[in-house]
């Protein structure tokens, strides 16, 4: 009996040990490898922006510096539209929308989620003159199974719209996921937003090219349809960024 508890013993403490050594290797290799994730998520979201910015010719492999050459990364009060200084070193205003003191709870839309950041950031992007050629606004809400990430480019007269890139979905594949079609994605290049002030985009089932405000909708996807219009209904309205492009203040 006595053998049989050492052997036990022996075997549990085994077990334990090689425990104990796989949890430190794991928990070493996750803190290791953090630094290069958080690197490879900046540098793609700088992907996306630089896509989004019509740069992606002159980034020639070089996404970092073209980013940082070309694109200026500010922060507005959605409240007021006006320019103001980054809230803190490491904002982020998704993870801001969770925090109530940088926060509001969005209330009498249908875009999917119930909090957003008072403050957002957006991209002006710049020519070799420095002169701001297009504006980036980030944008998000829900589609058929979950929230959609994108951004929107739009001209310096903040009405034209030139891209609309879409870098986080998980909408069914050939269905609502073609938002990252190319062939969808140029259907927006010269559309226009607004009219008389108001937001007149549309995405409608065979709508006709030649409308200014009109997109065709995704063929089998009307939700995701559906999730697209909400989302740029509501960024681009007076809870969004609507105050921000009716002030124009980057021409200034």
């Amino acid at each position: 009996m006595s053998a049989k508890k050492e052997t036990l013993g022996k075997t549990v403490g085994v077990v334990v040990a090689v425990c104990l050594v796989c949890s430190i290797i794991v928990s070493s290799a996750a803190v290791g490898l953090r630094s290069m994730q958080e690197t490879n998520a900046a540098l793609d979201k700088q992907s996306n922006i630089i896509e989004a910015a019509g740069l992606a010719d002159k980034a020639a492999g070089d996404i970092a510096g073209t980013f940082e050459k070309y694109v200026d990364e500010k922060y507005i009060d959605l409240a007021t539209g006006q320019y103001v200084e980054k809230p803190s070193d490491n904002y982020d205003m998704y993870k801001a929308a969770k925090m109530p003191e940088y926060s509001v709870k969005v209330e009498g839309s249908n875009v999917g989620f119930q909090q957003r950041a008072s403050i957002a950031s957006i991209y002006e992007v710049k020519d070799d003159a420095g002169k701001v050629t297009r504006i980036i606004l980030p944008v998000h809400g829900s589609g058929l199974w979950d929230l959609m990430y994108g951004f929107l480019a739009i001209d310096s007269d903040g009405n034209t719209v030139r891209e609309l890139v879409y870098y986080q979905q998980k909408e069914t594949p050939g269905l609502g996921g073609e938002v990252q079609n190319p062939s969808w994605k140029a259907k927006w290049d010269g559309k226009q937003l607004f009219d008389q002030g108001d937001v007149a985009i549309k995405i409608k089932k065979n709508a006709n090219p030649s409308d200014p405000y009109a997109v065709d909708a995704l063929s089998g996807a009307t939700l995701t349809s559906n999730g697209v219009q909400n989302t740029l209904s509501y960024w681009l309205g007076k809870n969004g960024f609507g105050p921000y492009l009716k002030n124009q203040t980057w021409k200034s």
